[in-house]
């Protein structure tokens, strides 16, 4: 039996990178087409064939550069939406370890904020709910 396209899913990792009682924010590329100036977490879609946690590694090392100490567990997972489509996010904690962030063609700024000032920053309800529970 055919699965009727508006049940697939795109599968996406987000990385919520703590430094000092603060969280990695980036904010999307103007030029991005999904959420252009959106301010969020690390995050990309899972590649066909690719293991969720061997994405949000990738992302990381592709979006920032950051050394992390990322827990191998998903902290949580939730249902959202890019450009219409339903989107399974798969969230990681991590914990800053070295290095300075080296932004990608996909972000043109980042901030570390504490969870009042990325729930003032962010649109994203979900992950800001997310962010406040790991930075509480």
């Amino acid at each position: 039996m055919m699965a009727e396209e508006s049940t697939l899913y795109v599968v996406a990792v987000a990385a919520v990178i703590v430094r000092e009682g603060k969280v990695l924010a980036m904010r999307r590329s103007l030029t991005k087409d999904a959420g252009p100036g959106l301010w969020e977490t690390l995050s990309g879609r899972v590649m066909f064939g690719e293991e969720p946690l061997d994405a949000v590694k990738r992302e990381i090392a592709e979006e920032c550069g950051l050394e992390v100490k990322l827990e191998p567990r998903p902290f949580t997972a939730y249902q959202a939406s890019r450009l219409d489509k339903p989107m399974m996010l798969l969230i990681y904690k991590a914990a800053y370890q070295a290095g300075e962030v080296v932004l990608s063609e996909e972000h043109d700024a980042y901030d570390w904020l504490t969870a009042k000032e990325f729930a003032n920053r962010s649109s994203l309800k979900k992950l800001v709910d997310v962010v406040t529970e790991i930075l509480s």
